[in-house]
């Protein structure tokens, strides 16, 4: 037991992490919530909840409590986070201090609801950051320089950029493209050209395996198993590396047009800035395989994949956590919703 405990949360559409000061990463775990209708219960959450999703019975349902980067089902939330928090990994306190990453662009109701979400599971005090901030520091990047970095947070629900400056945001665009997109649009395109039905985990590992933005000198190949639409029977098949990067064309365009906004609307000096210090990717959504390449030639600029992409926003917020009163300054950005008394 200890006195007073500080810990960072990273509330992701498809994943949740939470830093421990002082000890790192102690949870790291899908953000899935499975639920009995009948008894009104949480049966399972995290790992064992994702097993179930898209084979449970009828009278359990496994969802996702978040949805493009902010709360959907309040409820369901605070149960799956007070679950991760009684881990034995994380010690009881009598006060919780907690910082947690937020996407950019949210309105103050969606501020509001991730406050209250934090104090209804034990938090005595909630400070907020901006992913795209997080993420910056998670990358080690010198963003309390007079100079500009463009980063990409592309989690599964949703795509953050922003143009940092002197520790703040100078512009940034958020779009609802990301991981689940592509995912989406495989399950569309194997339903509506080779007439199956497959679910998103399904969905998920042709991406992974095979999926890629630009074409990368190999050729791959899934064999994957759903339901004959025709026959309603299971039926097997085999997708190219080709078919998939054909799917993937039209969410990809969407970020390109995006970015290129953003780029557009940054002031003309960041700009140079950003001609010098590329465009960093972070988040699960910069795994696909030539993303980097794609962004590249369409934009004209350097593009890097951070190192370890899928827990730079979660180490970012705690190297805010482990110098506290140094980066103060960093959570201030959201007028009374920072900090609770």
């Amino acid at each position: 037991m200890v006195f007073k405990k500080i810990i960072c949360i990273d509330l992701g559409t498809d994943t949740t992490q939470i830093y421990l000061k002082g000890v790192g990463i102690v949870v790291n775990e899908p953000s899935i919530v499975a639920f009995n209708n009948r008894t009104n219960r949480v049966v399972a959450v995290g790992g064992e909840a994702k097993k179930m999703l898209a084979r449970t019975p009828a009278h359990v349902t496994a969802l996702r409590p978040l949805s493009h980067g902010v709360i959907a089902d309040f409820d369901m939330a605070r149960e799956m986070l007070q679950r991760f928090l009684e881990r034995e990994q994380i010690p009881w306190s009598w006060l919780t201090e907690t910082v947690v990453s937020v996407p950019t662009n949210l309105t103050e109701v969606e501020r509001k609801s991730v406050e209250d979400l934090l104090k209804e599971v034990g938090a005595h005090q909630v400070h907020l950051i901006e992913q795209p901030i997080a993420a910056a520091f998670g990358s080690r990047l010198e963003i309390n320089e007079p100079t500009a970095y463009l980063i990409i947070d592309m989690g599964a629900g949703a795509t953050d950029m922003a143009v940092i400056s002197l520790n703040g945001i100078v512009v940034s665009k958020r779009l609802k493209v990301a991981g689940d997109y592509f995912n989406n649009e495989i399950i569309k395109a194997v339903r509506d050209e080779l007439k199956l039905d497959i679910g998103q985990p399904t969905a998920e590992e042709i991406k992974m395996a095979v999926g890629s933005a630009v074409p990368m000198g190999e050729r791959l190949e899934i064999v994957v198993r759903g339901r004959d639409l025709s026959s309603g029977l299971p039926r097997e098949i085999s997708i190219k590396d080709t078919q998939v990067r054909f799917w993937l064309v039209r969410p990809l365009k969407l970020i390109i047009e995006v970015l290129k906004d953003l780029v557009e609307t940054a002031p003309a000096e960041l700009v140079g800035d950003i001609y010098k210090n590329g465009i960093y990717f972070c988040g699960g959504g910069s795994l696909l395989r030539g993303l980097d390449q794609l962004v590249q030639k369409e934009i004209g600029v350097p593009v890097k994949v951070v190192e370890e992409p899928l827990t730079c926003v979660a180490r970012g917020t705690g190297m805010v956590c482990e110098n506290f009163e140094k980066h103060r300054q960093l959570l201030h950005n959201f007028s009374s919703l920072n900090v609770t008394r």
